[in-house]
């Protein structure tokens, strides 16, 4: 969850007022089933210049999330006869059960600190036909690696291979602290990857405004399931309008600059405090995004043996004292019988609570011991 005491209300509002004093009255008679164009460029000239995406605007597509985003493009794989998606294991299992519900068989590929198994990759698509891979590059959920550059070539050679299709789910990429965001992985091969993003994470999900940028060959497969869904497939065209004056006016860039500012900053203060407090625990995850996985397994406390620790009595222990922690388990898709890695996001966490925050989590994780 991103910080909520800091969405651009104001911004936003004076964005929302010059966007329906400019409207004309053609805007606010329809809604295009891609969206509005303004919105599709001022969208597209974003992602070309803080994502080096490629690709004409007509390209954009305005959707209500990325979830919905890739609804529409699992069926339009379903459609074409695709059978099987290739997915990251463990990842986020929303994107996995709306590729279920289009007909798709999810099939696990495992994940480790430098992204998707290539090798696993490989014999997975070879196993099951698969053609298709949805993955996480710039920030792998929930693991928070970012794809090698070997395996970025790799997955790249492998869908050309196979004339397939990469769905990039562009996770927490605007938000990297120790160089610049990696690149699109569609800006390297824009026939091939389809791009997901949303404001739910920059922004706050109740903006409800997500966007993808597809391949010309797959342009009509999806345009024809959103016209399947409706009349206003996407978001409120005056949403559309209010995020393209957002854009347009700077609104959108100066407020991911200052997010970037805060997410690091707080980054570095939880590394600190779980240092102090959970000393041994293992922090895993790039310096970038909203949340970090901690790993009990080496964990150095006095009176606590690590290996009586599990992750889902710790959650349970911080529940009941107002920290909410997830088990690793929940994201993976054969989950073993144990586990010592929490995931634990710090977005939505006030700097003033935090280290009382890690404190709480150090005494979760002591009565989970006992």
């Amino acid at each position: 969850m991103p910080d909520l005491r800091h969405v651009p209300r104001e911004a936003w509002l004076r964005a929302a007022r010059d966007a329906l004093a400019a409207a004309t009255n053609e805007d606010l008679g329809g809604q295009p089933a891609g969206g509005h164009p303004a919105a599709r460029e001022a969208v597209a000239t974003h992602l070309r210049r803080a994502r080096m995406a490629a690709g004409p605007d007509r390209a954009v597509l305005l959707t209500r999330s990325a979830t919905d985003g890739m609804s529409r493009i699992a069926a339009a794989l379903a459609d074409a006869g695709h059978t099987h998606l290739l997915v990251e294991d463990p990842s986020w299992a929303p994107l996995r059960d709306v590729a279920a519900a289009a007909g798709l068989v999810p099939v696990p590929v495992p994940v480790d600190d430098a992204g998707i198994s290539t090798d696993r990759l490989r014999t997975e698509a070879a196993r099951t036909g698969a053609r298709a891979v949805l993955l996480t590059p710039a920030h792998q959920f929930p693991l928070g690696a970012a794809l090698s550059d070997d395996r970025r070539a790799e997955v790249l050679a492998w869908v050309r291979e196979v004339d397939g299709l990469v769905i990039e789910d562009d996770y927490d990429a605007e938000f990297r602290y120790d160089r610049r965001p990696v690149p699109a992985l569609q800006g390297l091969d824009q026939e091939r990857v389809v791009l997901l993003g949303a404001t739910s994470k920059t922004l706050s999900p109740a903006f409800g405004i997500g966007w993808m940028v597809v391949p010309e060959r797959w342009r009509a497969a999806v345009l024809g399931v959103s016209v399947r869904r409706g009349p206003t497939p996407g978001p409120a065209t005056l949403d559309q309008l209010t995020l393209a004056r957002f854009v347009a006016d700077g609104a959108y860039a100066r407020h991911l600059r200052a997010a970037r500012a805060r997410y690091a900053r707080r980054r570095s203060a939880l590394l600190t405090a779980l240092d102090d407090q959970l000393p041994g625990a293992r922090v895993g995850g790039i310096a970038a995004g909203m949340h970090v996985t901690v790993d009990l397994a080496g964990l150095d406390l006095p009176g606590v043996d690590p290996r009586g620790i599990d992750a889902a009595a710790v959650a349970r222990e911080g529940a009941a004292r107002d920290v909410a922690l997830v088990d690793l388990r929940r994201y993976q898709a054969a989950p073993p019988a144990r586990s010592t890695v929490l995931v634990i996001g710090y977005g939505n966490l006030a700097d003033a609570r935090l280290e009382e925050a890690v404190r709480s989590l150090r005494a979760a994780v002591e009565a989970a011991a006992r």
